[in-house]
This record gives C-alpha cells, sequence and structure tokens, in this order.
C-alpha cells in the first residue's frame, strides 16, 4: 500500500471513534470496489476487532455470519473467505492510492488473516490515550501450510529450483517420449514473442479543460500489458526500429465533452494495417476519481489484447494451427497451439499441440509454462478422452505429473503452473492440495478467464457448488473462452440445486455435438426431469458414438465428482432415465 505515506506512524494507534469513523468513509467512498459482501466483509472483521474478539475471526465464523454458509462449511476445502479477503485487500490499496491519500487513519488486512491492522498516516494526530484494539495480526485459522502458496505474483520463467529432481523428470519424459535429445545451444531461436507498440494517444477536448487523461491512461496501458509474459510491450513509438518490428500498435483518443469522457482504442496489425480489435468505454468524471478511470479502462483494454483468448492470441490462430510443421516453434507459438485447440477440441489439434509443446520443452527446457500446458495436454487424454478418441490408461497421467513437477520446480507461484497443479492433483485424488494450487492461481491472476472458469469447476465438483458456480458464471460472463465447456458446469451447478428446468437449458446450449461427456449430463438432467423420451434419444446417440463411455459410467462420475451424495445425485438421473449403471469401478 501507500509505502510513501506509511512508513512512519506515530507511537500510538487510533482510537476506536476514530477508526469507526475511517470504515464509515471508506464504505461510502465511490472508489471503495467492492460488492455488498466485501463490504459487510470489512465491517465484521472491524467490528469484531474492536469488540476484543478478533481471536474468533476464523474462516468459519466469517463463512457462517458474513456469507451465510451452513454449519457444514468446511474452511480448509472452500477458499471463498480466503477469496474474498484478497479482493478486500487490493480494494482497500486502490481506496488509499485514489481517494484516501489524505485519510488520517489506515486500515489494512494484513495476509496471513482476517484481522485488520490500524494505523495513523505519517503527520496524523496522535491519540490522547491508546485504542483499545487488539491487534492480533496473524490468524492462526489461515493456515496454508505451504508458504509458496500464500503470496503469488508473476514470476519470470527462469527461477530454477530443485535441480537434481527437475533434470531427473526432464530425462524421464524424454525416454517415455522417444524425442531427440538436441543440445539446447544448436537450436535456431524459432519465432519470438509478438511485439506490441503503445502510441501516444490523442485527445480530444476543449482548450482549457487541463485534462492529462489521455498520458495517464497510455502509462496505464503500458502497465498493465507489461504483466503479461507471452508479449513484449514497446512504450516508445518514436523509435523507428522499434515501430518497424512490432506485430501490432495499440492506438487510441480521448474525448471530453463536459465531466463526460469516452477512451476509443484500437489494436491494428503493422502487416496490413487491419484492426483486430476496438472498443469504447464511456466514464463521467463526476461518478469517478479519474485515475479509477483510467486504471480500470487500462485494465478492460489490457484483458481484451493479451488474454488468453484475446484479440492478439485469436489474431495468430493461423501460426498455431500448423505449429508442428517447421520444427522450428517458439514457446509462444506452442502456446497459440495449446490455446487453439481448446477452442476446437480436436484430435487433431490436441496432436499438434501436444508435438508443439513436447518439443518445446526439450528446445527451451526451462520454460515453465511450456511445461504446465504439456502437462495439461496430457492430462487432456483422461479428461477428454471420449471427445479425443484416446485409449484407456494411466501413461498420461504419469505423463502429466512429471510435466508438472518439472514446471513447478521452475517457477512454483506461476499462474499457470499452479493451474496446471491444480488439474493435475484433482484427477490424482489430491483435492486439498487441487484447491490449494487453484486458489493460489486465481489470487495471482484473477482476471484470467479460463483460469478462474478451471478453479470454479474444480471447486464444484469438489462440492463447494456455491463458490465453484459463482466463479462459472463470471467467466461465462466475461464472454470469451470455451463457453460450451463452462455452460455444461452451469447445468450441473442448477442440477445439484435441483433447478431441473434451468440445468436442462443450461446443458442444451452447451457443444453436445461431439462431446459424449455433456451428453451424459443432458441424459441424467432429462431423467431427473422425468422425459424418458428424450432421454432415449440420447441413450441411442451415446451407445453409437461412445460405447466405452457406456460401459464405464461410474468410474467416470466418480472422477470428476468427488462427493458420494453428488455421484448419487447424478446417477439417480440416469437411473431415471432407463439407464443402468455398472457397479464403481477403483481408480
Amino acid at each position: 500500500m501507500r509505502s510513501a505515506k506509511i512508513n512512519a506512524f506515530s507511537g500510538l494507534g487510533p482510537t476506536a471513534d476514530e477508526i469507526c469513523q475511517q470504515v464509515e468513509r471508506i464504505l461510502t467512498s465511490e472508489e471503495f470496489h467492492a460488492p455488498k459482501r466485501g463490504r459487510n466483509f470489512l465491517a465484521f472483521v472491524v467490528n469484531e476487532t474492536l469488540a476484543g474478539r478478533s481471536d474468533f475471526l476464523k474462516a468459519f465464523t466469517i463463512a457462517n455470519v458474513v456469507f451465510g454458509r451452513e454449519a457444514s462449511f468446511d474452511p480448509q476445502n472452500d477458499p471463498v473467505v480466503r477469496i474474498e479477503a484478497g479482493r478486500i485487500r487490493k480494494a482497500l490499496e486502490r481506496y488509499y492510492l485514489v481517494a484516501g491519500q489524505r485519510d488520517d487513519v489506515v486500515i489494512t488486512v494484513p495476509k496471513g488473516g482476517y484481522v485488520p491492522h490500524f494505523e495513523y498516516a505519517r503527520g496524523a494526530p496522535a491519540p490522547a490515550e491508546p485504542a483499545e484494539v487488539s491487534d492480533n495480526a496473524q490468524n492462526a485459522e489461515y493456515e496454508d501450510q505451504d508458504h509458496s502458496l500464500q503470496e503469488t505474483r508473476r514470476p519470470g520463467f527462469a527461477t530454477l529450483i530443485g535441480l537434481g529432481t527437475a533434470l531427473a523428470v526432464v530425462l524421464a519424459l524424454t525416454s517415455a517420449l522417444s524425442l531427440r535429445n538436441t543440445p539446447t545451444a544448436t537450436m535456431p531461436p524459432g519465432p519470438p514473442k509478438p511485439k506490441v507498440i503503445i502510441d501516444f494517444f490523442a485527445e480530444s477536448s476543449p482548450a482549457d479543460a487541463g485534462s492529462d487523461i489521455a498520458r495517464g491512461l497510455r502509462d496505464d496501458i503500458i502497465g498493465q500489458l507489461a504483466q503479461f509474459d507471452d508479449i513484449v510491450v514497446v512504450a516508445d513509438p518514436l523509435r523507428r526500429e522499434h515501430a518497424t518490428a512490432a506485430n501490432y500498435a495499440l492506438q487510441g483518443n480521448v474525448q471530453r465533452d463536459g465531466s463526460r469522457l469516452r477512451a476509443v482504442a484500437r489494436l491494428v496489425r503493422q502487416l496490413d494495417g487491419a484492426v483486430i480489435w476496438a472498443n469504447n468505454f464511456d466514464a463521467d468524471l463526476q461518478d469517478q476519481n479519474k485515475l479509477a478511470i483510467q486504471g480500470d479502462i487500462a485494465r478492460l483494454i489490457a484483458n481484451a489484447v493479451a488474454q488468453p483468448y484475446g484479440a492478439i492470441f485469436q489474431t495468430d490462430t493461423d501460426m498455431a494451427a500448423r505449429p508442428a510443421q517447421t520444427g522450428n516453434q517458439s514457446a509462444y507459438a506452442c502456446t497459440l497451439a495449446y490455446s487453439s485447440y481448446r477452442q476446437t477440441m480436436t484430435a487433431q489439434s490436441h496432436g499438434a499441440a501436444r508435438e508443439c509443446l513436447q518439443q518445446a520443452t526439450q528446445r527451451f527446457p526451462n520454460d515453465a509454462v511450456s511445461w504446465a500446458l504439456l502437462s495439461m495436454a496430457y492430462l487432456d487424454e483422461i479428461r477428454f478422452r471420449y471427445t479425443l478418441g484416446t485409449s484407456s490408461s494411466t501413461q498420461p497421467l504419469a505423463l502429466a505429473s512429471a510435466a508438472v513437477e518439472r514446471a513447478t520446480s521452475l517457477a512454483p507461484d506461476n499462474p499457470r503452473v499452479l493451474q496446471a497443479q491444480m488439474q493435475v492433483s484433482f484427477f490424482r485424488g489430491d483435492i486439498d492440495k487441487a484447491l490449494k494450487a487453484g486458489t493460489a492461481a486465481y489470487d495471482a491472476d484473477p482476471d484470467d478467464v479460463e483460469l478462474a472458469g478451471e478453479y470454479g469447476f474444480r471447486l464444484a465438483m469438489s462440492g463447494k457448488w456455491q463458490s465453484g458456480c459463482e466463479l462459472l458464471s463470471v467467466a461465462l460472463n466475461k464472454g470469451v473462452g470455451t463457453r460450451g465447456y463452462y455452460e455444461v458446469g452451469m447445468a450441473l451447478c442448477a442440477f445439484m440445486k435441483g433447478d431441473i428446468g434451468k440445468a436442462e437449458q443450461w446443458s442444451r446450449r452447451s457443444d453436445l455435438d461431439n462431446n459424449p461427456m455433456h451428453r451424459l449430463v443432458l441424459l441424467s438432467i432429462l431423467g431427473a426431469a422425468g422425459k424418458t423420451d428424450e432421454a432415449m434419444l440420447e441413450q441411442d446417440w451415446l451407445k453409437i458414438h461412445a460405447p466405452a463411455l457406456m460401459t464405464n459410467i461410474r468410474q467416470e462420475v466418480s472422477l470428476r465428482l468427488q462427493r458420494p451424495e453428488d455421484q448419487e445425485r447424478f446417477l439417480n438421473g440416469l437411473r431415471a432415465s432407463g439407464l443402468v449403471a455398472d457397479p464403481v469401478s477403483a481408480r
């Protein structure tokens, strides 16, 4: 938070009255960007601390009192409180950067617990007597024991740890894949990451407006885009060698009409001048501080342009469609190949992505993201084997485990690595490890739609339906990525809540044509709805197109739904459709 202002404090803390006034100031500020339950969270932890009950600020208590969770809430496996605490920390940080720069009292919620901390900002008056506040800064109940998961950020790819183990994994994978062991130093460099030059933004406003929003917005966009590892950001458009070498140019302008503001942005492909993405963003300076507006618009632009499935990656699908033809792939090209595969979900695109990533991990053995994506490509041979037509085998899970171990040894805090760790751990049956990795990944990059959706799926399939379904809904509403995948997740969410009509609506929206598991979900829903004639049509399709699934239903269901009661609800729907499932198979 504001390091320039809160490095020094008076020896005595704020009074209870001053703290209450500050909380009210924060909660009523438009610059405190938190939903209703987040505001309730902050008010509750402050009130409990002022009342001397900070020792009782546990995840279980907060979940029950603030979020209305039932007594069966399991704080070890449901991270809803940790996620909300992370959002509150970010909202408080933003508030003090934008609106609270001159506030006398600073409120934080230190990592590692839920107990708020109260301090005077430098230069604030000291109280006449000490504040009657118990400052128990470390809450023992917020205990992700693995400290590598508690503070997450976007790391570099070359954080090399555990070299002996990592090399052993590389050798094992190389042997298993029968790949040629060519020295990395002799390999050609491969295509580089895309380079994006950020042009100066024009400003159309009255001469007396005195606004520097265009310059500030451009600076914020540069800062947001610089966080993405898969692109190179060029901030100096005046240097000709940079401009000519860039793949894309981000252009824009800011228009003012009184207090109304409109920012226009577009992404132009330098090769042919084609506009591959454009959008307008409106705001009112009477409703928001200009710094807040700049930050919000910059984040929206950066996500639209550079996130997985964003404009740059969508545009580069031609490169991704034929990744293994030249033998000279970069790690970025293979990332595109994987993204292209996830959108098409065909055996051909999966094989191309897997082969590209195998080659990339040999050519760039210290690229953690390539190892993580390769791990998920292997895992998909189990997850989507009826769609991809892969055989029933334990080898893909072993290869996925080895690849994710290598990725973790290189960059344990990278969001994509944590996502792969979550996926592999889940399908190995280590649910606690999976959810810890998912929580850390989501905390590190909550704007990544694919990551949020996958984390939501893992939460839901683990029985944390409320938290998981909220994240699935967020991912779906972003309007990018694999919509059918999220839609079948929403169908399961409605099914488990007993809303069979809504479940059928969601299920029929998903991509049923070539996905047997999605059709199995619809079959269970139709059975629960008593629609036996329609259910019979789904059974006939499955018997023709996925006969192996029909003889292995219980194992596939138990591989995904972790709670026995959820499995039985799903199987009861199948029974009601007239289908007889086989006995539970061992994993």
